[in-house]
């Protein structure tokens, strides 16, 4: 039995519940500007809660946020 870490309520302790009492939801974005997706996991018994137990996101910026040279340059 797969486990993975949640958090059932915004002030409850964080632990790991059993994959099987879980739904699944992937999502994702993509633009010029990122590609990001994730992964949502709600209770089984409540799929449709706003609350996610669990939340994991991959984003890959496609463009860089902010010039490292600009800034260091601005010290010297």
């Amino acid at each position: 039995m797969p486990m993975i870490t949640v958090q059932l309520t915004p002030d409850s302790p964080i632990t790991e519940m059993d994959l099987a009492d879980l739904v699944r939801v992937d999502g994702m974005l993509d633009n010029e500007v990122e590609h990001t997706t994730w992964v949502e996991y709600r209770l089984k018994s409540d799929p449709n809660n706003p609350w996610a137990v669990h939340r994991s996101v991959d984003m890959i910026l496609k463009q860089p946020a902010v010039s490292a040279e600009g800034v260091a340059a601005s010290f010297g």
